[in-house]
């Protein structure tokens, strides 16, 4: 097929969702370390087992270490990104390597987080609960904003991409978007701006290359509430004050 047409974007502060854990300076380490000397043993052990550390230093495979940022504020979460994708990949990224997501809106990020903790929360099994799986889950997020100012593949018209915007069954759907975004990716793509599958008449972006990601910084702190309903979960949303308000 044709391949998408290329288009200049510029985006200024689109929203990615982050667990409120990754985004702490310093190391969750510290909470369970008696010593100074113990903190650092640990750091050390995680160092030789973290995935986004092993990429700055030595590269792994799908993402190498020129590829990624150094010396500019919050790079290590930039660097997560690509360090650390999901065991099936993600809609345009496989197994092997990372990317940058994030939406146009704040909701369409939510409701993406919504989604994927439900679908994991269903996925569980817990005899003594109502339905055998979690009856709540509250659990908090900082959104990242982010600048876009580059060349990206453009999804439009949504109709003549349907079949890399199917909204199930994850990951099997991923499919043919993983293997579009690799073919684009190995010609030298910077990312996808495509609809929003899980909010209506949103965008969203996918950039395949961390020095791309200009400006991320911490913004609103939310805390996103699960409570099962018969077939699924109700969700709310409240801001909360980022620990160093």
């Amino acid at each position: 097929m044709t391949d998408p047409q290329v288009r200049r974007i510029h985006w200024e502060s689109s929203h990615r969702l982050i667990s409120s854990l990754y985004s702490e300076s310093g190391t969750v380490l510290s909470a369970i370390a008696d010593s100074a000397k113990e903190l650092e043993d640990l750091i050390l052990l995680d160092g030789a087992t973290n995935d986004r550390l092993q990429s700055e230093q030595r590269g792994l495979i799908g993402i190498s270490t020129f590829e990624l940022v150094y010396g500019i504020p919050n790079g290590h979460i930039v660097n997560a990104a690509y360090a650390h994708p999901n065991e099936s990949g993600s809609r345009f990224n496989d197994q092997t390597r990372g990317a940058w997501y994030a939406a146009d809106c704040q909701k369409a990020s939510i409701a993406e987080v919504v989604y994927h903790k439900s679908k994991r929360l269903s996925d569980m099994i817990v005899p003594d609960e109502p339905g055998q799986r979690p009856s709540r889950d509250a659990s908090t997020y900082d959104d990242w904003l982010a600048d876009f100012h580059a060349d990206f593949h453009i999804l439009e018209p949504q109709e003549d991409f349907s079949e890399f915007l199917e909204p199930e069954p994850v990951p099997q759907c991923y499919a043919a978007s993983q293997a579009l975004a690799r073919r684009l990716l190995d010609g030298g793509s910077n990312g996808l701006i495509y609809p929003s599958v899980r909010y209506r008449k949103s965008r969203c972006i996918v950039c395949f290359r961390p020095a791309l990601v200009y400006n991320p910084h911490q913004s609103e702190r939310l805390e996103i509430t699960l409570t099962a309903n018969k077939t699924g979960y109700d969700y709310a949303v409240r801001q909360v004050p980022l620990r160093n308000d």
